[in-house]
């Protein structure tokens, strides 16, 4: 064995963990981009599920007004004072839950895409910690090379 076997071995070793510190980092960073595109994709999904909603919702009002109207008139009441205040009643309460549904959606929405900047941010920080990792062993693998050749002996 000659003397540059020591040295290839500790270099060898060092610059595997390197490669393998770098490669963890980058899938670590990539599950989190994931989670993040996913979360990306709900949210746009609350939109779409809103809008479906809504439209279920006025056709359930249009078919409420419209029992409500034969109910009023098979009573024989005019539509006149309670009857009108009924129906007026019902459309304030249809929009006010039409306003629940849309700001419910929007706190939601809000929610996932603030999941998403958690995911990406933690993607960062998996891929910061892998490069402060490998420069922990580029330091150390070049400290461990130095005390090997005798440079960091006194006497």
């Amino acid at each position: 064995m000659g003397p540059a076997v020591p040295y290839l071995i500790v270099g060898g070793l060092g610059y595997m963990q390197y490669q393998q510190q770098g490669a963890t980092g980058k899938y670590n960073q990539s599950v989190q981009n994931r989670n993040a595109e996913i979360a990306k994709q709900e949210a746009a999904q609350i939109d779409k599920q809103l809008e479906s909603d809504l439209g279920r919702f006025d056709n359930q009002i249009v078919q409420l007004q419209g029992k409500t109207q034969v109910s009023i008139a098979k009573s024989g009441v005019s539509d006149e004072g309670t009857a009108r205040r009924i129906s007026r009643a019902n459309a304030e309460q249809a929009e006010l839950d039409k306003e629940t549904m849309k700001y419910n959606a929007a706190v939601n929405k809000i929610s996932k895409l603030e999941t998403a900047n958690y995911y990406e941010i933690q993607g960062q920080v998996a891929r910061n910690t892998s490069r402060a990792a490998q420069l922990q062993t580029i330091t150390s693998t070049g400290t461990s090379l130095l005390g090997m050749s005798g440079y960091g002996k006194i006497g």
